[in-house]
């Protein structure tokens, strides 16, 4: 079972704000924030479902290649929701929201490519 991740990204304010707002649709927000200081390295935000953070953004050189993050969520109109939120906080289109009967039938995904090119997915698995 994966207990965190994340994604370092070039603009850490930037980036804050985008997945403050791409993610509220889903009910994720910003929970932790460490200054450099603190880490030793780099200023850190933690975002989640309360009271755990379990996705993680980082400033520094980003990741390269860019990641694929999948978000799974209990509805389509979450799914939805979450695209068009990424999408007006700055995200550009990797896949608008619609099944991707390929993987399997229920599969109803939307990818949203981060401020540095990450793959954002908010998908889920349920029938309609």
């Amino acid at each position: 079972m994966i207990d965190h991740t994340g994604v370092v990204s070039s603009d850490f304010v930037k980036s804050k704000a985008f997945y403050s707002a791409a993610l509220a649709p889903i009910g994720y927000r910003l929970i932790m924030e460490l200054a450099a200081a603190v880490t030793g390295h780099t200023d850190v935000a933690g975002f989640g479902e309360p009271p755990k953070p379990d996705f993680w953004i980082s400033g520094g050189s980003p990741n390269r290649p860019p990641v694929h993050i999948a978000f799974r969520v209990s509805s389509r109109e979450m799914v939805d929701a979450f695209y068009k939120a990424a999408m007006a906080a700055g995200g550009r289109d990797n896949g608008a929201p619609g099944l991707r009967p390929h993987y399997h039938p229920h599969y109803y995904g939307a990818f949203v490519l981060d401020p540095d090119g990450h793959n954002i997915e908010a998908v889920c698995h349920e029938p309609a």
